[in-house]
């Protein structure tokens, strides 16, 4: 279902009051430099869709090549084995964009996409992509920088996956995903408790080796569940039983 309504209105994250969504791309930071009149041109060029839970968006191997904005909710980037088991990449969440590399190479999709929950989600097509990174340099910058980031995580993944045991991973992930959050040292809390079927999806493992783990960790004194949350008491120790195995 395409949007024309500048507002877009979704349920309260609590199932109770309903939240109001304009169809902007102020807070994709890909656009944190232009100004007001530059930002309205630029969605004018796109165009405003609302995914369900579990939808897909884009296709592996897909001829399509826009760009996507993820507006509010969450996305999942996936892989499929042959055996059908899902692999995670990544998941995005407001503020980020997908889509950049077959919009730039022209090349089919190198993964699917999926909302994890209802997502709105703005596409701008390739050639209006293109236009607007030569209008704005600036732009074209922050891509460049993204594509770095992806690389160094893709290197990082494959050294961790070709060195570490199934549970160093989940130690691993973990530690990446408080590291997402700015927390350096001291207690942190990941709210939800992360799922342990994605866990195992995005570091290659069994759902079952997740839990073992976990369970570990909680006997060591390391995490405990609070909750709705997972909360991490030691930080710094859990990074020092990662960096060791890693030879950091």
């Amino acid at each position: 279902m395409v949007q024309t309504n500048k507002i877009v209105e979704f349920p309260g994250r609590d199932g109770g009051v309903v939240e109001a969504f304009e169809q902007t791309l102020a807070g994709i930071d890909l656009f944190d430099g232009l100004n007001k009149q530059e930002l309205a041109a630029v969605e004018q060029r796109c165009r405003w869709r609302i995914f369900a839970p579990h939808q897909q968006i884009i296709d592996r191997e897909s001829p399509s090549r826009d760009v996507f904005f993820v507006i509010r909710g969450k996305v999942r980037i996936v892989n499929y084995s042959f055996s059908g088991r899902g692999i995670t990449l990544d998941e995005l969440n407001e503020g980020s964009y997908f889509g950049e590399l077959s919009a730039i190479d022209s090349q089919p999709r190198s993964a699917r996409v999926v909302s994890i929950s209802e997502s709105l989600i703005g596409s701008m097509a390739q050639k209006h992509f293109l236009e607007t990174l030569e209008e704005h340099p600036k732009m074209a910058l922050h891509v460049m920088a993204h594509l770095s980031q992806l690389l160094r995580s893709a290197n990082q993944r494959i050294m961790d996956l070709s060195t570490l045991g199934a549970n160093n991973r989940v130690h691993a992930d973990l530690l990446r995903q408080i590291s997402e959050l700015g927390i350096e040292s001291g207690p942190a809390t990941l709210d939800p408790v992360p799922v342990h079927n994605d866990i195992a999806s995005r570091v290659s493992t069994t759902r079952e080796t997740v839990a073992r783990v976990m369970n570990d960790l909680a006997r060591r004194g390391i995490v405990e569940k609070q909750g709705a949350a997972l909360y991490i008491k030691d930080v710094e120790r859990l990074r020092d039983m990662v960096e060791e195995v890693r030879g950091e």
